[in-house]
């Protein structure tokens, strides 16, 4: 639920309090930073079942009236809020089945009903396990199976011990064995004697709340410690302490179709796992190394002994990290949301109002031959365009249409097949690079990786040395022989023609490196890329390019670098596949715009261009490119080599089966041409250029319903990983005013001990 508060309100609403007030009141209880609102509901303790139904739905009502401008989803993790809730309207209903609540101890007699009705009145259906799916599966048309899964980054930490062991866990002597989770009918108590008293050498942790048994039916042996609840946080810190981790379940009717979540979290801490034959451990975790199914006491018990004798790391766990890779929440919160958002639009559209008796549209309908209503119009299908319509799709339940004026998405970075059936990128070279997890982390979920670390070369003086300029760029040129840090620091130091009033980008280079290697590496290419000399542009520009004293020739040094595995634009169409996405290509933004009536606008393209050049055009450089494939295997040693002398026209060369890993008995490159006239490709840095630009940004202030976002739109020079952190950045801002999105604000019922 924190992951569906980032778009949308959300309100726990909890079971209700007891108490003296002879009126019934809500409690609002923020959990800012989680993006919850908890809400518990305070009824007179005296009241009869009738009157707390009646008092439930009464406060719920007021609490939609109230607080929420659009109809909400109902979220149900129990049908017993079903019997106060089924009256309220709603954009979409949800029944979260996380377990077989009428299997479980001093389950409500009336479970069985509520369960019937709301799923009747259901739009999509979640369980909580295969075996829970496969037993309901023929009770709704529109039902999925969602397994546990797991933040492994949080119990992750479990792999790096402590300093001391925490509150009430012992100091380990000999062997540790844990479990934690709620302690009910579902633990096979006896096996837990068993266990500790087979092996009174083990010491065996039990945490969590003992609830619904008889804490004094607890086994009381002196290997073998209740220690009771620990918080969330806490978790990894006991595990961390453990050589084995425990599901001693019991099997009975309460465990039937259970799928828990401990498997995971287990697993993610690094601590190999013994269970009893739950169905769906078995049927996800039992082919494991690091999972052991027992089926009886002695089983059990060996299994134990065998976890035990696993090493600390290894294949067990690297088979285990594999299996847990695609098991985030992140994951499946993105999947929920995509079946919530088909929900949304299958009820928006069974509510629609019909034709009135003249034939003509109901005044809700939009006329014959116009669009469908969208929230958001995104204009651009690059980064910073498909990120905001995926976040606000996927993350807020918003109908996004995104336009484009050319004829295919992902922008500039968009890649494509060849004739050759080579895999090439039509606007030049895109490497992907950044230091920002959260972006990398965010990409992921629509691609998978290629490892790439990109390498330049430079052609100079007959020669293809690396660039950025490093120890080997010196020794190459010079022909000399500087063996370490040092000495190459000392020959720049020697070189560098110290300036007082760095201001231009002729001025950092000259001032790093001096005016040899400025005119060899330097100044052509700047002139042939910007069209203007480095002295008449902003520093930023050559400062993009660092110098270095080792023989490091990686292009970048960030911490993530890859390539999308299956290309740009096979991540981008993943990206915008949502049912609640409808791009359009080949079409520009004022017909769009005419045709629609959405409520707000993202705009990526150029700013100036948005205003209709009310100040004047912005100067921005342009990109020209000449494809060529050739009849041998390899053109060049890298993916690009740079051509720094203004006596070739093009600035660079681009093998594109270095970048992508394609094996071909063919490659293709392509020749790179700046110039002054085309479409946009980078804002030019200069000051004037800014004193244009800081006339739009006001207009652009004046103009809250739209959002500008990436590089051409704000006139920034932005690599890829930066426009789509700036993306992130501005849904997360086009989220914090709203009161409710498209979906309507969720509303999360808690599940009451059944």
């Amino acid at each position: 639920m924190r992951r569906f508060a980032a778009g949308r309100r959300v309100f726990f609403f909890e079971e209700h309090i007891p108490c003296d007030h002879p009126l019934p009141y809500l409690e609002y209880h923020p959990f800012p930073k989680d993006g919850l609102t908890a809400i518990r509901p305070r009824l007179p303790h005296w009241w009869t079942q009738a009157e707390r139904e009646a008092g439930l739905a009464m406060l719920l009502g007021m609490l939609v009236e109230t607080s929420l401008t659009a109809p909400p989803v109902l979220w149900f993790y129990t049908p017993m809020m079903f019997a106060f809730a089924r009256d309220v309207a709603a954009a979409a209903v949800v029944y979260d089945c996380m377990d077989e609540l009428a299997n479980f101890a001093f389950a409500d007699p009336r479970l069985i009903a509520e369960e019937d009705a709301l799923l009747r009145r259901a739009d999509v259906v979640f369980t909580g396990g295969y075996s829970l799916y496969e037993a309901k599966r023929d009770r709704h048309p529109n039902i999925h199976p969602f397994p546990s899964a797991v933040d492994a980054a949080h119990f992750g930490k479990a792999r790096t011990a402590g300093p001391a062991a925490p509150a009430g866990q012992p100091a380990q002597t000999g062997p540790l064995l844990g479990f934690f989770g709620v302690i009910d009918e579902r633990i096979d108590l006896d096996l837990v004697d068993r266990l500790a008293s087979a092996r009174p050498y083990w010491t065996i942790v039990m945490i969590g709340p003992v609830v619904k048994i008889d804490p004094a039916s607890l086994p009381n042996r002196p290997n073998l410690h209740w220690i009771g609840g620990r918080s969330y946080d806490e978790l990894p810190a006991y595990l961390s302490g453990w050589d084995v981790a425990l599901m001693p379940f019991a099997r009975n009717e309460a465990t039937r179709f259970i799928s828990p979540t401990k498997t995971p979290e287990y697993l993610a801490g690094g601590r190999p796992v013994v269970s009893t034959s739950i169905k769906d451990v078995e049927r996800h975790y039992g082919a494991i190394a690091g999972v052991h199914v027992a089926g009886d006491a002695e089983d059990f018990i060996a299994g134990c002994e065998a976890m035990l004798a696993l090493p600390k790391a290894g294949a067990w766990r690297d088979e285990a990290d594999a299996l847990l890779a695609d098991m985030s929440w992140d994951l499946t919160q993105d999947r929920m949301a995509r079946l919530l958002g088909e929900a949304v639009i299958q009820g928006r559209t069974a509510r629609a109002p019909a034709a009135n008796d003249e034939g003509l549209a109901a005044p809700s309908v939009r006329p014959a031959g116009r669009r469908q209503p969208f929230d958001v119009l995104v204009v651009g299908a690059g980064f910073a365009g498909a990120v905001l319509a995926e976040r606000l799709a996927a993350g807020s339940g918003q109908r996004v249409l995104v336009v484009d004026r050319r004829d295919h998405i992902a922008g500039n970075a968009y890649d494509h097949h060849d004739a050759a059936g080579i895999l090439v990128h039509r606007y030049g070279p895109h490497i992907f690079h950044t230091n920002s997890r959260a972006v990398a982390d965010y990409l992921s979920r629509f691609t998978q990786w290629r490892p790439y670390e990109h390498r330049v070369l430079a052609s100079v003086a007959g020669k293809l040395l690396p660039i950025p300029i490093n120890r080997t760029t010196l020794n190459g040129l010079y022909g000399i022989d500087l063996t370490s840090d040092a000495e190459a620091a000392a020959f720049l130091a020697a070189k560098a023609e110290p300036v007082s009033d760095i201001r231009t980008s002729e001025d950092v280079v000259v001032g790093t490196v001096g005016r040899h290697l400025y005119e060899t590496f330097f100044r052509g290419y700047t002139r042939k890329q910007w069209g203007l000399d480095p002295s008449e542009l902003d520093r930023s520009v050559t400062a993009r390019v660092p110098t270095r004293t080792s023989t490091d020739d990686r292009y970048f040094l960030d911490t993530f670098q890859a390539m999308p595995a299956k290309g740009y634009t096979a991540m981008f169409e993943r990206m915008l596949d949502h049912p609640l996405i409808r791009v359009e290509t080949g079409v520009d933004h004022r017909d769009a715009a005419a045709d629609l009536d959405a409520e707000r606008t993202v705009f990526t393209g150029p700013i100036d261009e948005f205003f209709d050049h009310r100040f004047g055009p912005l100067p921005y450089r342009c990109l020209s490119f000449r494809h060529e494939t050739h009849d041998v295997e390899r053109f060049q040693p890298v993916g690009v080599v740079n051509y720094p002398g203004e006596e070739t026209p093009y600035t660079r060369i681009t093998e594109y089966k270095h970048l992508t890993g394609q094996v071909h008995a063919r490659t293709s490159i392509s020749y790179e041409v700046s110039s002054d006239r085309g479409d946009p490709y980078y804002p030019i840095p200069r000051e004037e250029n800014q004193a244009i630009y800081r006339q739009y940004e006001r207009l652009a202030a004046e103009r809250p319903d739209v959002h500008f976002v990436g590089r051409l739109a704000t006139y920034r020079y932005y690599n890829m990983d930066q426009v789509v952190g700036q993306a992130l950045a501005t849904y997360r801002r086009m989220c914090e005013p709203r009161t409710g999105a498209a979906l309507g604000s969720a509303l999360v019922t808690a599940s009451p001990t059944p």
